[in-house]
């Protein structure tokens, strides 16, 4: 039987997998910290937003990500980083769009502050609908985000998007306290609930979520947000990768591993779906089970890891 750890070296795999389901797949990533109107205020989402580019950085070493903080955060500059994304990014490619700071809300939409004029929510998602990729992860770490949810939802369930807000309306105007531990658990292990050294973004989003809670709870104070999240699409937050701790796994590029990677993927969500039933199944049948599921994985990775052998790569 298939000890507890053997199974999180076998996620662990898994998730390096959802990085490259697509061999020749890139990660396009826009981080921004925005006006801060006090000193206070300015340096600490610059800090922010340096932490997140750095921790994405890590899910793709060919990759840099796009960073506007301080002076260079401006609406021109966001709207350049997003149509250039949209002009490169392929089909197959992922986008992560991070916005950390304050915002407004007049009632009808949601404003991100910015240096000079602000870029509004109808603006904001509207070029991110310009950008045909895959899967898109929004997070918008400010205040008043959650006016934006609505102008950010998207019908099309062809393409994945996930969208976080650390305040669950327009209404909540207060300051946000979701921003620090956003950056928290993409920089430390505090998010990586199953040890497997990736944090998923619904890790990340559940370990903020919680903490800005906790935080209120322990001060006696009336909580002024409520983050949020929302899905559409096939991949789902538990699903997408967004931070990776450790060494972590090397990630293949040969175009003729996409099959290999494919099934590797409907693996691992047969095993996800074996994991959902473990309660009801009892301990002896759930390792039963998921030892049938890995054993599969095994195989193909197997196949996966001969493969890279052939072409000189290092295994992943």
């Amino acid at each position: 039987m298939i000890a507890r750890t053997a199974f999180q070296r076998f996620v662990a795999v898994v998730f390096a997998a959802l990085l490259c389901s697509s061999a020749q797949a890139a990660l396009h990533t826009v981080i921004v910290g925005g006006l801060g109107g006090e000193k206070e205020y300015e340096e600490q989402f610059r800090k922010n937003a340096e932490a997140l580019a750095a921790a994405v950085a890590r899910l793709d070493s060919e990759q840099k990500p796009i960073l506007l903080a301080g002076p260079k955060s401006d609406a021109t500059a966001l709207r350049r980083a997003l149509t250039t994304v949209a002009t490169q990014a392929a089909v197959e490619d992922r986008l992560i769009v991070m916005l950390v700071g304050h915002g407004t809300f007049d009632g009808d939409d949601f404003r991100f502050n910015l240096h000079g004029p602000d870029i509004t929510g109808a603006e904001f998602a509207n070029l991110l609908n310009r950008i045909n990729v895959r899967e898109q992860v929004i997070v918008l770490a400010s205040s008043a985000s959650g006016g934006a949810l609505t102008r950010l939802q998207r019908t099309d369930t062809k393409m994945s998007r996930v969208v976080i807000t650390a305040t669950k309306s327009g209404t909540e105007r207060n300051a946000v306290r979701f921003a620090e531990h956003w950056v928290s658990a993409l920089t430390s292990a505090a998010a990586d609930v199953d040890k497997d050294e990736w944090v998923t973004v619904k890790e990340a989003f559940e370990y903020a979520e919680r903490k800005v809670a906790d935080g209120y709870k322990s001060s006696a104070s009336l909580a002024t947000e409520h983050p949020r999240i929302y899905e559409v699409g096939v991949m789902k937050a538990e699903q997408i990768p967004i931070a990776r701790l450790g060494s972590g796994t090397s990630m293949p590029t040969d175009v003729e591993l996409r099959s290999l990677f494919t099934e590797r993927l409907r693996i691992e969500r047969e095993v996800a779906a074996v994991k959902d039933r473990k309660d009801e199944l009892g301990e002896t049948q759930y390792y039963d089970e998921i030892e049938k599921v890995l054993i599969t994985l095994a195989k193909t990775q197997l196949q996966i890891d001969a493969r890279q052998t052939t072409l000189g790569q290092p295994k992943s």
